[in-house]
């Protein structure tokens, strides 16, 4: 098996000339065999003629070209209809002609310019060769004629279908790539967006907050302390999203980059109350040992809620209740609002509206309203398992 292998890759690093003379000089050699004269194609009537020193030179002029029907498709078809003219002019009628057929396949496909002036050049010889069959020949109607050219241009039509297909078949091949590298970075960006907009903006909080507590240096000390903190999580979060990019993504070293750690939901409460922001946490069940995505899903959940209700209700009381079901995860982050419903967000697309594509993917619900009194309340119901 590894010898087959072997000889199949060395066959493929050979130029596409010496890969395509093996049928010319098979079509030669039968061509030359006794048992295969007279068995080629006779067009027009022209009486036989018995072999002489021209017919090897008519043998190879109609076999050897078929060997650079890749690399030059319009050459191999003037060569080789050249020697079939010759072939059936002389009246040999050599099985060698088959090598037409061949050539037209050939030109069909992998001819890329001047295509129709090809077809226009060689309709145009093949009339001048029937004309002069005719007078040479023994008066065959025109319809023998008509239908050999008929099976001439289906064997040119072959090649141009399969040149269609090919292409098409690329054309795919390029759309399926570029969805692909579209969805890797849109997915890429809303980790970043997660990350980069949860972290910066409890640093930007504890900051600000941190302006009024110059008269208080203990204070001071333990809220810089939290941005010091929320700096270096940050910094371990984005170390965690690069491992994406690594070569190992999906293998296990790949998943433990996207798997958030157990216990990582209350670390994030306790970030978020640092900032300021008071949140009650609520927390029901056991993870599952095998939740697929569903447990990083979950925490960006409560990681983009809770970004918002620090950006848009900074101070407002806030519920988060997450719930561990044998087959799926519940999550519900509520933020208590005092004004109008202006102060829900809208999303930018990374953010709750990733989220909802998120969710929709593993088969579960995505919801984010506001509420009566100015807050607003997100909720999810993860299904586990999927390793989507």
């Amino acid at each position: 098996m590894i010898a087959l292998r072997r000889l199949q890759d060395g066959w493929r690093r050979l130029d596409v000339t010496a890969r395509d003379l093996p049928l010319g000089l098979l079509l030669l050699g039968v061509a030359l065999l006794p048992v295969w004269q007279r068995h080629g194609t006779r067009l027009g009537g022209v009486p036989e003629r018995p072999f002489d020193a021209w017919t090897a030179a008519v043998i190879v002029l109609e076999c050897l070209p078929l060997a650079v029907r890749r690399r030059w498709p319009a050459c191999c078809l003037a060569l080789v209809s050249l020697g079939f003219a010759a072939d059936q002019l002389r009246g040999y009628h050599l099985v060698a002609g088959t090598a037409l057929l061949v050539a037209l396949v050939s030109t069909g496909l992998h001819l890329r310019r001047r295509r129709h002036a090809t077809a226009l050049l060689f309709s145009a010889a093949y009339v001048l060769l029937a004309v002069a069959l005719s007078r040479l020949g023994s008066g065959e109607p025109p319809s023998e004629f008509v239908t050999f050219y008929l099976v001439l241009t289906l064997a040119w039509g072959a090649g141009a279908w399969l040149r269609a297909a090919r292409i098409a078949e690329s054309e795919r091949g390029r759309r399926l790539a570029e969805d692909t590298r579209t969805a890797e970075r849109t997915r890429i960006a809303r980790e970043l967006h997660d990350v980069v907009t949860h972290h910066v903006t409890a640093m930007v909080v504890q900051a600000e907050a941190a302006r009024y507590l110059t008269a208080s240096p203990d204070r001071l000390d333990q809220s810089l302390t939290a941005v010091s903190d929320t700096g270096r999580r940050a910094i371990t979060d984005l170390r965690h999203l690069l491992d994406l990019l690594n070569p190992d993504h999906g293998t296990e070293a790949g998943q433990d980059a996207r798997t958030p750690p157990v216990g990582r939901l209350l670390t994030l409460v306790e970030q978020t109350r640092r900032a300021g922001q008071p949140v009650e946490f609520t927390e029901q069940g056991t993870p599952s040992e095998s939740t697929g995505s569903a447990d990083l899903v979950a925490y960006r959940v409560v990681q983009e809620a809770l970004t918002n209700a620090l950006k848009y209700a900074h101070g407002s009381r806030t519920s988060v209740q997450v719930r561990h079901g044998t087959k799926e995860i519940t999550v519900a982050v509520s933020t208590a609002g005092s004004g109008p419903r202006a102060a829900f967000p809208g999303g930018s697309g990374r953010g709750l509206v990733g989220l909802r594509e998120r969710v929709d993917v593993l088969g579960g619900d995505f919801s984010a309203q506001p509420q009566p009194d100015g807050g607003f309340v997100v909720r999810a119901r993860i299904p586990s398992g999927s390793p989507s």
